[in-house]
């Protein structure tokens, strides 16, 4: 069972300039003359972290990872004007213009896997390859899960508790409740729903590895979950079913979808569908893995992944 490289620091780092108020946080590591991959993180608004260099064979990978639009050590923080989907995929582009990279592998999970796919059917012959994990399609269907009436009956606890924290909700559109919430005129309103609605995440995506807290809501922690909101409100910037509907456009792309079948944030379903719509992608189901990039048999998926894709770039030439 293969487990994660080891720690590395980045050989380089930038803010990228996007021609708007926002400077995107760009950092590279692993072998400069490595296969290109590039990392989006989920979230959205989560940022990345040290370990997501791990994934990759630094021998073998020159690894980039940023920090999307508002997230992480991206300037300024939280900012959502000018940071839809659209912008996210141009910068993208301008990252890897400016990094002189003809192709490369995206690797991205839950969020992550939905813009990895975006973009991916927008510049296909800009990539090599994909890696997805947790496969998000931002369908209706999907927010519904989480949001209406899904999720909700496993942790009922939790989502009562969301529920309750939103003031003179109607709850015809729920994911409209919350976002105005956050937006309210008390702030203590803002700070309950924004506890809330980030304690929401956390339970179904940790299950029973969650830990409840009483932690002070910050500044950060309310501009994170009115991005999330931000993006849930505006159906992630794109149409119903939109991705499902590309995937023609990526028949040609060496792909692996790896989905755990205790994924409660993205259940499996989705992971299916991709596959349908994508048949020539390699599909691996992990019977305990649940929704993050955590635990032996996730990493072990992962890293597989990454150096078979290795294996076969290095034979194809």
């Amino acid at each position: 069972m293969k487990s994660l490289y080891p720690e590395i620091q980045p050989f380089h780092s930038f803010f990228l300039d996007t021609a708007s108020q926002h400077r995107v946080y760009v950092e590279q590591s692993g072998n400069p003359e490595g296969i290109p991959v590039v990392f989006l993180h989920g979230g959205p608004c989560s940022g990345t972290k040290p370990q997501h260099r791990q994934f990759f064979n630094p021998e073998r990978y020159h690894i980039i990872l940023l920090d999307q639009r508002g997230c992480g050590l991206s300037l300024p923080f939280g900012e959502l004007n000018k940071n839809t989907t659209q912008d996210l995929c141009e910068d993208l582009e301008r990252i890897r213009i400016h990094l002189n990279i003809k192709q490369w592998l995206v690797f991205g999970g839950s969020w992550g896997a939905a813009l990895a796919l975006i973009y991916t059917q927008l510049h296909p012959d800009k990539v090599m390859g994909l890696i997805i994990r947790a496969v998000f399609l931002a369908r209706q269907a999907d927010m519904d899960w989480f949001t209406k009436d899904g999720a909700g009956r496993i942790y009922p606890e939790q989502w009562h508790r969301l529920i309750a924290s939103i003031p003179n909700a109607n709850h015809s559109n729920f994911v409209a409740d919350c976002y105005n919430a956050l937006w309210d005129k008390d702030e203590v309103t803002q700070r309950r729903v924004a506890k809330e609605w980030l304690a929401w995440g956390g339970q179904v995506a940790l299950g029973n590895d969650y830990q409840p807290t009483d932690e002070h809501v910050t500044e950060k922690m309310l501009k994170q979950a009115r991005m999330e909101l931000h993006y849930a409100k505006n159906h992630y910037f794109i149409t119903e079913n939109q991705i499902l509907a590309n995937c023609h456009r990526l028949a040609n792309i060496p792909t692996v979808i790896i989905h755990g079948r205790m994924d409660l944030v993205c259940p499996i379903e989705a992971g299916m569908r991709l596959h349908q719509a994508m048949p020539h992608a390699e599909y691996i189901i992990l019977p305990n893995a649940g929704h993050i990039a955590q635990g032996d048999e996730m990493i072990d998926a992962l890293v597989s992944a990454t150096d078979n894709f290795a294996d076969q770039y290095v034979h194809s030439l």
